[in-house]
């Protein structure tokens, strides 16, 4: 079985290779990783180490990882439970480097190649049965940290149970989301995301627009990610784009929109005579320098100065829902509209003409647009929310209520996917201004955020509050229905009260908030955190029994930040969590909290205690949920640790250490106020109750400085701190 799969090693050291190994090491397997040479695997794991973005969460993982060469250390993978290959996207040399490591592959070990669009059925020719039985085609995407899409190609071989094993495998344990792909060239990603990108250059160049415009029409407001085209374009490489390209146009001579691939659109011709191929050249269609970016001018095939378009029907069709906006964008007489018609048209049509050739459903094509590269809707979600008669597409609709249509036309509904249920789907109980209550079943209600960033207002904490002395919940997932978890407690409350003079409601709004943590604390309860898990929010995640981190979250308490001290119990809980490590420790935390430190990831967070070593990081994105409400039937009412007396000189070390950040020019005097404030709440109070007053106090001291009240100002309209 799979699930017994620990060990694994990698072969090939590039991009690619070192990406995968990275990921495999960051969620816990034990990982080997072999590149051709002793020299070359030094190069290139150095250079995966210093990858921006980063591949690893810790420093420490990257040291976990066994490096060694097929020229010396070839035996090795008769020790994997799985050998993964990733090596140059050359048939031959694949096919030789399999005749090397049958011998010596255990039979029961899972064998896969990595590609993006060679055929997997001609790689396992020559292969003995338990390894075609046991072999399998991966499509990662790039960097694998980060892109949640696996494609997973089978061959006429491979055993079926195999199959099914590994999809249940990639996604419970390698944090993968799996879509089963044919054997075609490119599989889905490729053959149609890529000519997708092609494309957008083709009719850029056809219609005269700028790098520019084409970006402003078809990030956000076609529903895809901020990359849009061209930047995507330099953060793939446009020699890969090219490579990918010419594979196309090799194996795929039936498909007319495949050949429109050669000859290659004029500015990518031009960009790979001059090297400049995207990111890791440092030019492509945009270029850096200093704090400028310049863009590429398709006409000049010169650099110029980056103008922001200003595109009036995107601002102005910009906050209606994806499919009404592109409705009317369609019928524009502008130059969104006459790109639209010229490009997602054509695109959508060429989806649907392909469908049957390299996917098994319109979801699964869909779905691998969406994971893959971060589209809000795939092609034929578009065309049903568009509508196939506009597009002169007849198939439509391809989706009704929870039911797909096959390519036989009739309608099906997939199995369901509990494992990857969304907070969205559970029952809706009530409805409150800036959070919902809804039913997780079993005795667990679930309490979501709605507000904007999840932000925390004294409207919601009052409603928090009568919820949860209700006693309506046994149990509680405290979640977000907001784009990340919490950004915090609303700023704008502090600066408007602060300004007026009305100290005594910011009091009672701190007094509530620092009970609404307690009262988070007096029930079961687990808080599923992603995004951002800041401040406020921070606070009364860390009120709870547990929290459950995506790995990609940013945890902290950044107040002093914008002048401030955490207001909501962040002080005395921090100053609990440290006390174990005496008072060296209590002055680590008193640096955290007045520099304001906010980890990288969840996994980083640790080294700050923010999370603590019952809380939980769920590597896969779409697990959160689901493993909260795992965690929240094993936990008890959270209990506070018993408050300890502190031990040894900690106030003269704690002042001595706030004085050297000065010294070296990290904190202004004003920071060094704040720190102090953060010091004696850790060093004088005597109990827990006693740490909330001064936390209370300290907080309504600096909340009507002029200092904080500008660092908040400054926050608020700027969205970064202000040194003062």
């Amino acid at each position: 079985m799979l699930d017994n799969v620990r060990s694994v090693c990698v072969i090939g050291a590039g991009t690619m290779g070192s990406g995968i190994a990275a990921h495999l090491a960051n969620i816990g397997f034990q990982v080997t990783l072999l590149d051709a040479t002793p020299n070359s695997i030094k190069s290139a794991y150095d250079k995966a180490r210093g990858a921006r973005p980063p591949h690893f969460y810790r420093d420490s993982t990257a040291d976990s990882i066994r490096l060694g060469s097929i020229e010396e250390n070839l035996d090795w993978v008769t020790e994997a439970d799985w050998v993964c290959e990733a090596i140059v996207e050359k048939l031959e040399a694949k096919r030789d480097l399999f005749s090397k490591i049958e011998p010596l592959i255990r039979p029961d070990a899972l064998v896969s190649t990595n590609t993006s669009g060679l055929q997997i059925e001609l790689l396992c020719e020559g292969r003995n049965q338990a390894w075609q039985n046991r072999f399998l085609g991966t499509h990662f995407f790039n960097p694998p940290r980060y892109l949640k899409l696996l494609e997973l190609i089978p061959t006429t071989h491979t055993d079926p149970e195999l199959l099914c094993d590994a999809v249940g495998f990639f996604e419970t344990h390698c944090a993968r989301r799996v879509v089963i792909a044919k054997d075609t060239p490119g599989f889905i990603a490729n053959r149609y995301g890529m000519w997708s990108m092609i494309f957008a250059v083709q009719v850029a160049e056809k219609l005269g627009l700028t790098v520019e415009e084409v970006d402003a029409i078809t990030g956000p407001f076609l529903g895809r990610p901020k990359s849009a085209s061209f930047r995507l374009n330099d953060v793939v490489g446009l020699d890969i784009m090219a490579d990918i390209a010419k594979n196309l146009v090799d194996r795929c001579p039936h498909d007319r929109s495949a050949q429109s691939l050669s000859p290659l659109p004029t500015s990518l011709q031009v960009l790979l005579e001059r090297g400049w191929i995207g990111g890791k050249a440092g030019q492509g269609y945009y270029r850096k320098e200093g704090k400028e970016f310049l863009s590429f001018d398709l006409l000049t095939h010169a650099y110029r100065q980056r103008k922001e378009e200003e595109l009036d029907s995107i601002k102005a069709l910009g906050r209606l829902p994806l499919g009404t906006r592109l409705q009317q964008a369609l019928d524009l007489r502008d130059p969104v509209g006459e790109y639209l018609r010229e490009y997602l048209v054509p695109a959508l049509q060429y989806a649907n003409s392909l469908k049957s050739e390299i996917s098994h459903s319109v979801r699964d094509f869909d779905r691998v647009m969406q994971w893959g590269f971060g589209w809000e809707a795939g092609p034929f979600e578009l065309i049903d929310l568009i509508g196939g008669e506009r597009l002169g597409i007849a198939d439509a609709p391809f989706y009704r209520g929870c039911e797909v249509k096959a390519f036989s036309g009739e309608f099906f509904t997939p199995n369901p996917e509990p494992a990857f249920r969304t907070i969205q789907e559970a029952q809706l109980l009530s409805h409150h201004d800036g959070f919902n209550i809804r039913d997780l079943g079993d005795g667990v209600k679930a309490v979501s955020l709605t507000t904007k960033m999840g932000v925390i207002s004294p409207t919601v904490v009052t409603g928090l509050t009568q919820f949860l002395e209700s006693g309506e919940a046994e149990r509680i997932v405290f979640i977000s229905e907001a784009k990340v978890f919490s950004a915090g407690f609303d700023l704008r409350f502090f600066i408007e009260a602060a300004q007026e003079g009305r100290t005594v409601e910011i009091d009672r709004a701190i007094d509530a908030f620092q009970k609404l943590g307690l009262l988070f604390g007096q029930i079961p309860s687990v808080a599923a955190v992603w995004g951002y898990c800041l401040g406020g929010g921070f606070e009364m995640a860390a009120s709870c029994s547990e929290i459950v981190a995506s790995p990609e979250t940013q945890i902290g308490l950044p107040e002093a930040k914008v002048g401030l001290i955490p207001g909501g119990g962040g002080t005395p809980l921090m100053r609990l969590r440290c006390q174990a490590g005496g008072a060296k420790a209590l002055v680590d935390g008193v640096k955290t909290l007045a520099q304001g430190i906010v980890s990288a990831n969840a996994d980083d967070a640790r080294q700050y205690g923010y999370l603590r070593p019952q809380d939980t990081t769920e590597y896969h994105p779409d697990r959160l949920l689901t493993t909260a409400l795992s965690r929240v039937h094993q936990v008890t009412a959270a209990s506070l640790p018993t408050w300890q007396p502190v031990s040894g000189p900690f106030l003269g070390m704690a002042g001595a250490a706030l004085q050297e950040l000065k010294a070296k020019g990290d904190f202004t005097d004003y920071d060094e106020l704040i720190g102090d404030k953060i010091k004696n709440v850790f060093g004088k109070s005597i109990e827990f109750p006693d740490a909330l007053q001064r936390e209370r106090e300290a907080f309504l001291a600096l909340v009507t400085e002029g200092r904080t009240l500008a660092r908040m100002r400054y926050m608020v309209e700027n969205g970064r701190p202000l040194r003062n």
